[in-house]
């Protein structure tokens, strides 16, 4: 039967509600227990109303067994011919459907073989569907379905669910952790009229009112840095940001970032205190530090290596960035073995030396490491070491080739912050999309005082699908951004 003949004999049931004076979308439900709950209710506690979306139904002549489900999990209920009557016996068995919300008042007992079960004396279609679930067990074997779908392939896949539930709970475990360790949370605008706090090309639209571009959040970063230069001792926001770069399974356009910035902490602070939030974070999500992604175990346990960036390139690579002070020597370092950068020429040497790591040492860091020592034409924001200043104090947490949070002891010194904003706009004038604006408003908030700081930003669908098992962050993300079908 076609999809349009069950929406046709679907309308016909609802009309057919109708002329008996049961409204097939009811206003609420008066429920007692959540399907999990009721799994609990010990055998003969009467009045028990559950309700939930059927997902199956086995129908025995006089009798008939259906599972109601929710995102929390299924509670079985049945109707007797003997019990309702076969008037509402005949009425469910011809009206209700598979995939029909269903309210069920009655009491609590047990099948044949001890599956609780609420034995009904009455029953309310709550919500009616026109469409059919996919078939149960297959489910929706098209990814790109899943994604566009996924309020089908939450029905449908438990697995898909306890995912979107441990994101849940992930995000909720970091924001407690953060609130103990005395963190303020606070919003940051998502609009602002300067791209600033990551190298990364911005989304651009027009503010009509106000008649001028603004640029979509790259990060929420210089706006908590200014609640540092007004007093807040460590803050943090969950933030959407948005850059307008390419598309692969480790990234996407819009995405979940968590910031924070800690006052009077330095880098090796935040690595100390980040490995303690990690690893507690998973312990309460998941109760282990070892996690499953593709043929990887990934262990959180034990300390973390901690290692330069210029020693990783040169391992990976035999390219000494220190001995190619300039864009031109490490482009000629580059090429002579015969290694690929994509817009070489257009790239100042900071954007060289991160496209150089991400080809030949990023993919090839499975367990959780610490890379440090950034150069400071790599780090815009980022503080200058006190014993080599071509350097900054600044770690990244890798883990299975995934940048999972990027840190730094912040910049704070005006001087140097407006030296390096000025070099960045030289490189954005000579094509480097990604560079850094020049931010007058934050300049100014800075020369009005600023203590050390120390902070991070977490990618948290990467986390997220690290903790969950999978490759794509799109299986983290309840409603990836696709191309419309037509």
């Amino acid at each position: 039967m076609s999809d349009d003949e069950i929406r046709r004999i679907k309308l016909e049931k609802i009309e057919r509600l109708r002329e008996m004076g049961r409204n097939p979308y009811p206003e609420r439900f008066d429920r007692t227990h959540t399907l999990s709950e009721a799994n609990e209710i010990e055998e003969g506690v009467t009045n028990v109303r559950i309700a939930g979306r059927m997902i199956s139904r086995k129908e025995f002549g006089k009798f008939a067994f259906f599972n109601l489900q929710d995102l929390d999990g299924q509670c079985q209920a049945s109707i007797q011919i003997d019990k309702v009557g076969k008037e509402t016996f005949n009425e469910f068995s011809k009206l209700a459907d598979i995939g029909d919300f269903i309210g069920v008042d009655g009491e609590m007992g047990r099948s044949k073989i001890g599956t609780p079960t609420v034995k009904i004396d009455s029953y309310q279609i709550l919500g009616k569907t026109l469409q059919p679930l996919p078939e149960k067990y297959h489910g929706i074997a098209d990814q790109e379905s899943r994604y566009r779908r996924r309020y089908l392939d939450l029905i449908m896949d438990e697995e898909s669910r306890r995912r979107f539930r441990l994101r849940g709970r992930l995000i909720r475990s970091i924001r407690r952790i953060l609130d103990e360790n005395g963190f303020d949370e606070v919003d940051t605008p998502v609009l602002q009229v300067k791209p600033s706090g990551a190298l990364a090309k911005p989304f651009v639209t027009h503010h009509n009112a106000l008649d001028m571009p603004v640029y979509m959040r790259i990060a929420p970063e210089t706006y908590l840095k200014r609640c540092i230069v007004a007093g807040y001792d460590r803050v943090y926001d969950v933030a959407r940001v948005f850059r307008n770069e390419g598309m692969d399974p480790s990234h996407l356009q819009d995405f979940t970032m968590l910031e924070y910035y800690c006052a009077y902490w330095n880098y090796v602070d935040n690595m100390d205190f980040t490995e303690k939030l990690i690893r507690e974070c998973l312990e309460e999500c998941l109760g282990t530090l070892q996690v499953t992604v593709g043929d990887d175990t990934i262990d959180f346990g034990g300390d973390w290596p901690r290692r330069s960036l210029g020693e990783l390139i040169e391992e990976h690579s035999g390219i000494k960035i220190a001995e190619c002070p300039d864009a031109e020597s490490l482009k000629a370092a580059i090429r002579d073995r015969s290694i690929t950068v994509d817009k070489i020429d257009k790239l100042g040497r900071g954007a060289l030396i991160d496209q150089l790591y991400k080809k030949v040492c990023r993919p090839k860091l499975i367990q959780p490491i610490f890379v440090t020592s950034h150069p400071k034409d790599l780090s815009p924001l980022a503080r200058a070491n006190d014993d080599d200043p071509t350097i900054t104090d600044r770690f990244q947490l890798v883990v299975r080739g995934w940048e999972i949070l990027n840190a730094y002891s912040e910049l704070v010194d005006p001087i140097d912050q407006r030296e390096r904003l000025e070099e960045q706009a030289k490189l954005g004038a000579a094509g480097d999309d990604e560079a850094m604006d020049m931010d007058e408003d934050y300049l100014m908030a800075m020369e009005h005082g600023m203590p050390p700081i120390s902070g991070w930003g977490m990618g948290i669908d990467r986390f997220a699908a690290l903790a969950a098992g999978v490759e794509n962050l799109r299986d983290v993300v309840l409603f990836p951004l696709m191309k419309p079908e037509e």
